[in-house]
């Protein structure tokens, strides 16, 4: 029972202990467990720890090598109060932007025992980042370059090459970002530029066309533009149904064509459409919806677009041929109004007996000190604008004659108009060219040349069958290349064989200032005063002769400047004194195959008058009228004279439209003959 009593109060008396010793346990468990989260907040300052697969991405491999993931690790940090601490951690607890400084060198394998790093963050995106690396380790106590030697204790060539594909796709990178980054301000330059020319030019087309100034309004005939786009795709379908034997889908196809083609009409814009044009559109978008879901193949779609592409250039081709050629031909066909004119001028002139009428002031037409001008046309009313304009504008008309030549055809016509319309004080003089005598084969080489079984075969044996053998052949087989009257030019010394001056005037000119000034031009010897008309190595030599005929390369240079024939003045003394004539005569007789320059005045005026030409200043010639739309308006404005050279003659419907009235004002529209003939502005 004593025995029994002593151990219970020897049991009491332990209880204390015991209860002190739990106590305690749990104090230093409790803190344990505190230290390890206050060490994960530690590291957490650094960025979140990764798992294991993150550390075995290549950014962690940079530096850690598989083998070390398991290793024990004291790591250094400052808890919350800024206390400095020390905890051990297992390496897959390390972010993957923490570095080692002092790795395992050698074999990791072959360490033992807990192994002391010292880590650094090799990311440093922040300030904060940059004091907590500050807390964790002293970086002046590590010098860069052995930063580095102790990085290649851990090197291998897996880690180096996945380092070096890493730089070389930031570089990859840095170069395309320069690169977009230039492409970028080249586009907003030339985005740039192209809205000042939009800004420039106040011309609105009005036509469905892709120059058109849409940006002004990106909905501008929306509804024609996709009803054409629908027709083009609608097409394309039609074709690859038939290539399948889908007939009606093919004949559907057609069908919605043939609405749409009827729907747009002559549309040139939304505003011109049929009311009824947006729901064809609706009706042919679920036609090719239809279609698509059937028949698309992108490979079969675009080898179709394609092959549509092509024979829509090939079209264009051929209709830019037949364009030429109509053009060719509508600038040599007399419009009925011309043809009436000369036809009632002639038979009032046989009929009024005014055949038998002579000249007045005969005296005038040989006086060398008055200013006299050559004419040679077959066009009457061509004819009277230049004579019109001319003596508008001259300061002394009384003192400027007007030497005329025609053909028989129109010899009667042309005479008669300047009977009844004789310009004021003016002296004009009308001749035919059939009363020159001596103009004949046996001296002229051109008529000696139309007796060749060359050129006859030439020009009436093998005229063009077809619209598609192109302009040329309609161009080189106009009449004005026969006539006489176009050749007649290098013949004025034995044409006006008692004048010294003389001023040579095409009919499709208009004079708008006084020309009085062009008989005192001193010439420096020369024979010929013309305005060239090279510009860069625009009408040049070369561009009228042909420099690989050694004839023409021999004697000539090819880069030398070209001049215009319609306003020249000739020294007729000089002329004689040279011979001019007979020069023409000797090129145009080595050209009778047509291989030193192609049928025309201007090339063996070219050749005739090569380094006798004197260059007049511009302002007194300006061409272009009848080809060029885009001259310049002061130019044509400040001209002493405008030539319409070209096709786009200002008496016909091809004339550009905003050339026309600087010829037209010159033409007496309220004249009997013009209204009997109908001719109107």
């Amino acid at each position: 029972m004593e025995a029994a009593s002593r151990n219970l109060l020897s049991f009491i008396s332990m209880l204390p202990t015991c209860f002190i010793l739990v106590i305690f346990s749990f104090t230093i468990v409790d803190a344990e467990i505190s230290n390890s989260k206050t060490i994960g907040r530690g590291l957490k300052a650094y960025g979140q720890l990764p798992d294991r697969k993150e550390l075995a991405t290549p950014s962690s491999a940079l530096f850690f090598d598989d083998n070390e993931k398991d290793i024990d690790i004291i790591a250094t940090y400052s808890d919350a109060s800024g206390t400095i601490r020390t905890s051990r951690v297992k390496m897959k607890d390390l972010s993957a932007s923490w570095v080692l400084e002092n790795p395992i060198s050698g074999d990791p394998g072959k360490q033992k025992g807990s192994q002391v790093f010292k880590l650094k963050d090799s990311y440093q995106a922040s300030r904060r980042s940059e004091e907590n690396v500050e807390h964790f380790i002293d970086d002046h106590h590590w010098q860069e370059d052995e930063i580095q030697n102790r990085r290649k204790a851990s090197w291998s060539p897996v880690k180096f090459k996945r380092q070096m594909l890493r730089q070389k796709r930031w570089d990859l990178r840095t170069v395309d970002l320069i690169r977009q980054n230039k492409e970028a301000d080249k586009q907003m330059e030339a985005t740039s530029a192209i809205e000042d020319l939009k800004n420039m030019d106040p011309v609105v087309n009005g036509k469905y066309s892709i120059w058109r100034r849409d940006f002004e309004n990106p909905n501008s005939d929306s509804t024609l533009k996709l009803m054409r786009d629908q027709i083009i795709m609608a097409k394309a379908y039609a074709n690859i149904a038939k290539s399948r034997n889908q007939i009606d889908l093919y004949s559907s196809l057609l069908r919605h064509v043939g609405d749409s083609l009827r729907v747009i009409g002559d549309a040139n814009s939304d505003s011109e459409l049929h009311p009824s044009s947006l729901d064809q559109a609706k009706a042919m978008g679920h036609a090719l919806s239809f279609a698509k879901d059937r028949l698309y193949d992108c490979h079969i779609v675009a080898r179709k677009l394609r092959a549509m592409l092509q024979s829509a250039e090939d079209n264009v081709d051929s209709l830019k041929k037949r364009s030429a050629f109509l053009i060719q031909l509508a600038a040599k066909t007399v419009p009925k109004p011309l043809h009436c004119l000369p036809l009632q001028l002639a038979a009032d002139y046989y009929f009024h007996g005014y055949q038998s009428k002579k000249d007045l002031n005969i005296e005038k037409l040989e006086d060398p000190s008055l200013y006299h001008y050559a004419i040679f046309s077959d066009n009457v009313l061509a004819t009277s604008v230049v004579v019109n304009s001319t003596v508008l504008h001259a300061n002394e008309p009384e003192k400027h004659v007007f030497h005329i030549v025609t053909d028989k055809l129109n010899f009667a016509a042309m005479r008669m108009w300047f009977i009844l319309n004789a310009p004021e004080k003016a002296t004009v003089q009308v001749e035919n060219i059939d009363d020159f005598k001596w103009l004949n084969s046996s001296y002229c080489s051109v008529l000696r040349q139309l007796e060749s079984a060359r050129v006859k075969e030439y020009y009436f044996k093998n005229h063009p069958s077809s619209l598609f053998v192109g302009s040329d052949n309609l161009k080189y087989r106009n009449p004005k290349y026969l006539s006489m009257l176009n050749h007649l030019r290098f013949y004025l010394p034995e044409v006006y064989p008692k004048l010294h001056k003389i001023l040579f005037l095409d009919d499709d000119i208009v004079v708008q200032k006084d020309l009085t000034p062009l008989w005192d031009v001193d010439l420096n010897g020369m024979v010929n005063g013309a305005v060239e008309t090279c510009k860069g190595s625009f009408h040049r030599f070369d561009k009228y002769l042909n420099f690989s005929n050694p004839k023409i390369s021999e004697n000539f240079d090819s880069n030398a400047c070209g001049w215009a024939f319609g306003m020249n003045i000739f020294d007729l003394k000089e002329w004689r004194n040279r011979n001019i004539t007979q020069i023409y005569h000797y090129w145009q007789d080595r050209n009778e195959d047509r291989t030193l320059w192609k049928l025309g005045t201007l090339p063996p005026g070219l050749i005739t008058f090569y380094n006798l030409t004197y260059p007049l200043d511009r302002k007194w010639h300006v061409l272009g009228l009848g080809y060029d739309p885009a001259l310049n308006q002061t130019e044509i404005v400040n001209a002493a004279v405008v030539h319409y050279n070209g096709n786009y003659k200002p008496w016909l419907d091809l004339a550009v439209a905003k050339y026309k009235s600087y010829w037209s004002k010159y033409v007496r529209f309220d004249n009997y003959y013009l209204k009997l003939c109908n001719l109107s502005e």
